[in-house]
């Protein structure tokens, strides 16, 4: 993919972060990523994905911290997901302020190499499919809403 082109869009590599956590602590490690690297993506910064909450399941051996259990056990949690531009040893202070604000002893933290695209600013503004040229859909933040007169 790396030779991928466009007149549309350019790509950049980096790293696809996913990490699960706890919903509780999901806002704190976010915000520790942020504190460790911006989040940028084109005229936007701090963007992160957080899905609906899902199952964890895990089983503790012998040696660790907690103590062993017979059987998995199972904890409700949600998944972050970022893209950083951060790649090799670039990683190691954003894995660092995830474990230092996470709240397991062993963090379930997954780092893909990744591709992106990114717009080419100012091109498909008249698109009738932008927010900004139709009716206003509620998911639009009132930021960007248009001004009532």
């Amino acid at each position: 993919m790396d030779s991928l082109t466009s007149e549309r869009f350019i790509t950049e590599t980096g790293t696809r972060l996913l990490v699960q956590v706890p919903h509780e602590a999901a806002q704190r490690v976010l915000q520790a990523i942020v504190a460790a690297d911006p989040l940028t993506y084109g005229d936007y910064d701090q963007v992160a994905f957080t899905t609906s909450a899902g199952v964890q399941q895990f089983r503790s051996l012998p040696g660790g911290r907690n103590p062993e259990t017979e059987a998995a056990v199972t904890v409700p949690c949600v998944e972050l997901q970022v893209f950083t531009e951060a790649t090799g040893q670039k990683l190691e202070p954003i894995l660092r302020a995830i474990y230092h604000a996470h709240p397991y002893e062993e963090p379930v933290i997954q780092l893909l190499p990744a591709l992106r695209t990114r717009h080419i600013r100012g091109m498909d503004e008249d698109n009738p499919n932008r927010f900004w040229n139709r009716e206003t859909p509620d998911w639009v933040p009132i930021a960007h809403r248009p001004k009532s007169t």
